[in-house]
């Protein structure tokens, strides 16, 4: 049992839910929650190791005899110690490193998610999450966007980063991969609503973020804008919302 502070896991474990510099020089990124680590198996992600302590569910443990007969490393942490380390209001009693290698992007895309400036880690997993149930085969984060593996990201993904392709990239490689996309941005004064627009041929959606909006570069890559219809008073919707909408559409027509 872990009952140092100090311990080498639980000192990757505080760098791991720090900078993004950290995680990609470890090569690892954190999920914590029984049905987070469910999800990552199911899916045959690379685990580093599993913590867990004594509040664990009886869910959780059998999960945890799942994994180490799959040969990943567990082990249990001293309940304050996890409590310290947990950075939900709610702990379950688990958590794993596994390894940050995002999923391969397919050879043809038809359908591509852009969340440019999304800063807020909530708003970003939520849209992560929604483009996984929409059929995006691709999200592309650029410069300026929240890191797409922070712990609070990958919560509110609840297991998108397991089966979506998730990379990050600068403008110029974003470019290079649209190829042969229409790329539509959405803005609040966008030319064309959203029902109208064309969205049955292979496109990108790009999404600002709330504050600001889009930037520059997002706005010089778009051919086109879009508008959500909003007959009420309110100034903008959130941009979890706004996505969810716009992929949604880009469902409907496509069905």
């Amino acid at each position: 049992m872990i009952t140092s502070s100090q311990n080498a896991k639980l000192k990757l474990v505080r760098a791991l839910q720090g900078r993004p510099k950290e995680r990609r020089e470890a090569g690892a990124f954190l999920a914590e929650g029984v049905r987070l680590l469910e999800e990552a198996q199911a899916a045959d992600w690379g685990f580093r190791f599993v913590l867990y302590d004594e509040t664990l569910s009886e869910r959780g443990r059998e999960l945890l005899q799942s994994l180490q007969a799959q040969g990943v490393d567990v082990e249990q942490v001293a309940a304050h110690l996890m409590k310290a380390t947990s950075e939900t209001e709610t702990p379950q009693g688990i958590l794993a490193a596994l390894t940050l290698k995002p999923l391969p992007v397919p050879a043809k895309i038809t359908f591509v998610l852009i969340p440019d400036e999304i800063r807020d880690p909530g708003n970003l997993g939520t849209l992560l999450r929604t483009a996984l149930a929409a059929g995006v085969e691709a999200v592309f984060i650029p410069p300026e966007t929240a890191d797409a593996f922070a712990p609070k990201v990958v919560r509110a993904g609840m297991g998108a980063h397991f089966r979506l392709p998730v990379l990050t990239l600068g403008w110029d490689e974003i470019r290079t991969r649209l190829s042969g996309l229409q790329v539509y941005l959405a803005d609040a004064a966008g030319d064309q609503a959203c029902w109208q627009a064309e969205f049955r041929y292979p496109l990108a959606l790009i999404v600002g973020g709330e504050a600001e909006g889009a930037s520059r570069s997002a706005r010089q890559l778009a051919d086109g804008s879009i508008h959500i219809p909003m007959p009420g008073q309110a100034e903008s919707l959130n941009a979890g919302v706004a996505g969810a909408i716009l992929m949604f559409e880009v469902v409907r027509q496509r069905q």
